[in-house]
């Protein structure tokens, strides 16, 4: 029987929310722009073998932003302090597209403390531009309708938000999850123009998990970042867009675990 905690930590002017689950090996699982993902069944799925610590960044589920924060590398120092404060050992260190890019760099900061972080999981992540500076490598997602979003984030749309049977809460709390979003992420657009050059610090075993039919990072973006980590693999699912944790939890849980555990 799993258990389930909800302490706040608060760190230098900033409550973070962490939500605990379950036993065994530790993951510290960042979220992406689409907040947390401690709900979702992939996590209920993994919480029987590991110990799942789920922050909650700034700005989401309606939590406050600090106010002297104006980018991802905010987030960088204060989830240091974060892990600073947690009694981890050989954790995995996990993140989803914008959070997986704080992964990357939070892991790239890090060489030599493998005692703390022993793996690293990248899930379709950005966080790196491979391409020239007209070609478009990651979907703006802020100038897309919502018909195109739901489009090339989903390999099965009906797993999208039904905006039309949201109340007026929820409406309300996913505006402010996409403020947030854009505040870490907007410029430059979705990646640090320095941390393709930072990778190669990485120094535990990583492995990036893709969704086959990702739209707004597609499989040849995660081969790019993957090329650029020391020794990385990359685990691709068919039938899944960009979150593959949702539409194929149990094979998500499945690849994860294999890696965890090994």
């Amino acid at each position: 029987m799993t258990s389930v905690e909800k302490p706040v930590v608060s760190l230098r002017g900033a409550d973070i929310p962490l939500v605990r689950s379950g036993s065994g090996r530790q993951v510290l699982v960042l979220h992406g722009g689409d907040g947390p993902v401690s709900h979702l069944p992939f996590a209920t799925a993994l919480s029987g073998d590991f110990e799942l610590l789920h922050p909650t960044h700034p700005g989401f589920d309606g939590s406050p932003i600090p106010e002297h924060f104006d980018g991802l590398q905010d987030l960088v120092f204060l989830y240091l302090d974060l892990i600073d404060s947690l009694d981890l050992r050989d954790a995995v260190l996990m993140g989803f597209a914008m959070g997986g890019w704080l992964a990357a760099e939070i892991a790239s900061i890090m060489t030599g403390r493998t005692a703390l972080f022993s793996k690293l999981v990248l899930v379709d992540s950005v966080g790196i531009k491979p391409g020239g500076p007209m070609d478009r490598d990651i979907a703006d997602v802020f100038a897309m309708s919502e018909k195109e979003l739901l489009k090339a984030t989903w390999h099965d749309q009906s797993y999208g938000p039904d905006l039309t049977v949201m109340t007026d809460e929820q409406l309300q709390l996913l505006a402010a999850d996409k403020v947030a979003h854009g505040l870490y992420t907007w410029e430059p657009y979705m990646h640090n123009p320095k941390l393709r050059h930072r990778l190669h610090r990485i120094d535990i075993p990583t492995l990036l998990i893709w969704g086959e039919n990702d739209g707004i990072v597609t499989p040849q973006y995660g081969e790019a970042l993957r090329d650029l980590i020391p020794g990385a693999s990359m685990s691709v699912i068919s039938d899944a867009g960009h979150n593959p944790h949702v539409e194929q939890p149990g094979e998500f849980a499945r690849i994860f675990g294999h890696f965890a555990a090994g």
